[in-house]
Order: structure tokens, then C-alpha cells, then sequence
């Protein structure tokens, strides 16, 4: 993913994510990924208890780091003697030169990069999601041995989103509110315009104009006040206790629709956005997001909410139970959005 060439010399069986949700990524193409695991990082991003515990499948696997790169012990990791890492651009922001990438690399220890934005060849910055996740199903079928899976994967992909952008082709873009820490006491951080924005834009959707940054901005409410905007999208946590909506993986959708409401009766003003008083709000669990495979569920139900006239007949479910039925080695569980 960052345009470098490693050369392994089987396929790895002693394997340390230094970001855990890869683990999310692997269980699409590998009946039991957790076997192949002993070491792991940013646990907490896998954002969903419940997933946490399927995905490590009684396997013990050792933590190496918590959500930083500061956090991640070296001796730890070399200690478990791993034949791959796998890494991010913010876990070894350096790239090729990171202290930790140069120490594993004297050590003999081959190390893949798991992200786009690593990519310094292209300076893509990872604005192009889908192109992302074919590249990413490719290096994980190449690394796991499931080439002709994750090429399955690639082509259910291409064909769910092409049938998501025949329905809202000539769509005007619908205004939206996207946010990307929904919690009571700290708002209105908006998404920006790339990945999260990207999403958004393959669902027929735009972000507020006043929002120019690539990642996040933070907006003051008397602007989102008075910025027309049709639909406002909040981003709930797979953990029932917590500062955001709890929507996630096997949660009661009931909690999540309580977290939304918290949300607009918790916060001053909020009942007055325009679009709270069209009564289009709703909810998205981060994974949909943060896991590229994902990231099809998240097009196909935003699309669903910004155009429901020409989204009739888009079946979230059977989209879902597809990825479960042919690919998913632990099933994920909906529903993985809210609406009040």
C-alpha cells in the first residue's frame, strides 16, 4: 500500500497488526485470522466489543501498543518473534525511515504498510477509497494466500457500488452534516472532504461549504445554525457505555436511537438545525468507515438516507448477508445505523 516491494519468503504465520481492525480485513478472506495473530495494537479502533472477542476467537494475542505511535513497545514486539508487521502511516508516520520500520528491519523482520495515505510514491494520500480497497483486498489475498477471494471480494464491491451510483446518477448532491465525534460535551467537529467526505460524495452527498479541511474541522453551532443543510449524520461507538450513540455490531438498536436523541435534546440549539426540524437524522457506527471492506454498507445506507426516493429498492440486508454468508469468518451483526 505505500508502493514498496517486500519479498517474504512464505506466507506469514506469525503476523503483529500495529492497527487491530486489520484483523476485520483478514476474517473476510481467512476462516480463522486470529491463529495467524500474536501481536496487535490500537485494539480500541476495532471499535465493538463484541467484534474484538469474535475476531481473536480464544486466540491470545499480545498487545504491543495502545492508539499511538509513542505507545508501542519495540521489545515487546521483536519478543514475539513475528515473520511480518503490519503498520500504518500513523503508527510509523516516518515511513521507510521510522525508527521502529529501520530497528525491525535490521532485525530481519519484514514490515508491509496496510494504508494509502503511506503511499509517497503517488501522493493519493488515500483520497481514493475504492481504489484503496482494491488495493488493500489484493495485498491481504496475496499475504493470506486468497488471491481468488479477495478478487470475489474486489467484484461484489465494484458491482453493489455501481448499482448504488446508476440509482443516483444526475442526483443533485444532498447538504449534509457529517460528524465525526458525536459526543454531548464536545461539538461540531464535521468531516472533511477526504475519505470520510469521499463516502459522503459516493452516496450523492456533499459536505457543509464551510468545510475546506482534508480530515476534520471543527464548526461553531451558530454556523451550523445558519448553513442550509438537509440530512445531519452522526457517528455512534460499538460500545453500549460511552460519550457517542452506542451503534455497532449486535447492540440494541433501541440504544442507539436513545443516543441520537440524547444528542439533539443534550446540546443547545441542536432541535433547531435544519435538519433536525426536517426530522432527517441518523446514525452510523465508525467501522463503516474505518474498515474498507466496509465501506460499501456506509455508501449503500447513506445513499439510502439522502435519496430514499430513488433507493427503494436497495437491500441493506442482503448486502450485509452477503458479506456474512461468502466471506465474513465471524458474522457481523446489524443493524449498524440509527434513525430518529
Amino acid at each position: 500500500m505505500a508502493g514498496r516491494e517486500v519479498h517474504l519468503p512464505a506466507l506469514p504465520k506469525r503476523i503483529v497488526l500495529l492497527e487491530a481492525h486489520d484483523l476485520l480485513t483478514m476474517s473476510l478472506l481467512h476462516p480463522d485470522p486470529a491463529s495467524l495473530v500474536v501481536g496487535w495494537a490500537a485494539v480500541d479502533r476495532i471499535d465493538s466489543e463484541l467484534l474484538e472477542k469474535r475476531l481473536a476467537n480464544g486466540h491470545t494475542i499480545s498487545v504491543v501498543g495502545q492508539q499511538s505511535p509513542d505507545t508501542i513497545s519495540l521489545e515487546g514486539l521483536i519478543g514475539l518473534a513475528p515473520d511480518l508487521v503490519v503498520t500504518t502511516s500513523f503508527m510509523t508516520p516516518q515511513g521507510n525511515g521510522d525508527s521502529i520500520v529501520e530497528r525491525l528491519r535490521q532485525f530481519g523482520i519484514p514490515v508491509v504498510f496496510g494504508d494509502a495515505s503511506s503511499n509517497t510514491i503517488t501522493g493519493e494520500q488515500g483520497s481514493d477509497p475504492v481504489a484503496e480497497l482494491k488495493t488493500s483486498m489484493k495485498m491481504w489475498g496475496a499475504l493470506l494466500g486468497a488471491s481468488a477471494k479477495a478478487d470475489a471480494f474486489i467484484s461484489f464491491f465494484e458491482r453493489e457500488l455501481a448499482g448504488i451510483t446508476a440509482r443516483i446518477s444526475g442526483a443533485k448532491p444532498v447538504t449534509t452534516y457529517l460528524e465525526v465525534q458525536s459526543t454531548l460535551d464536545d461539538c461540531c467537529w464535521a468531516a472533511g472532504r477526504k475519505v470520510w467526505g469521499d463516502l459522503l460524495a459516493l452516496a450523492g452527498g456533499q459536505p457543509l461549504p464551510g468545510v475546506t479541511a482534508p480530515w476534520f474541522e471543527k464548526l461553531s453551532l451558530e454556523y451550523l445554525l445558519a448553513t442550509p443543510h438537509e440530512v445531519y449524520i452522526a457517528s455512534g461507538g460499538g460500545w453500549i457505555s460511552g460519550g457517542r450513540p452506542p451503534i455497532g455490531p449486535g447492540i440494541d438498536p433501541a440504544l442507539g436511537r436513545q443516543g441520537l436523541q440524547r444528542l439533539i435534546e443534550g446540546r443547545p440549539a441542536f432541535e433547531h438545525l435544519p435538519s433536525v426540524r426536517a426530522k432527517r437524522v441518523h446514525g452510523i457506527w465508525t467501522g463503516l468507515i474505518t474498515n474498507l471492506p466496509l465501506n460499501i454498507l456506509f455508501v449503500a445506507q447513506t445513499a439510502k438516507w439522502l435519496h430514499p426516493e430513488r433507493c427503494t429498492d436497495l437491500d441493506l440486508a442482503a448486502i450485509l448477508n452477503t458479506i456474512n454468508r461468502e466471506f465474513a469468518a465471524f458474522p457481523i451483526e446489524g443493524p449498524l445505523w440509527a434513525s430518529i
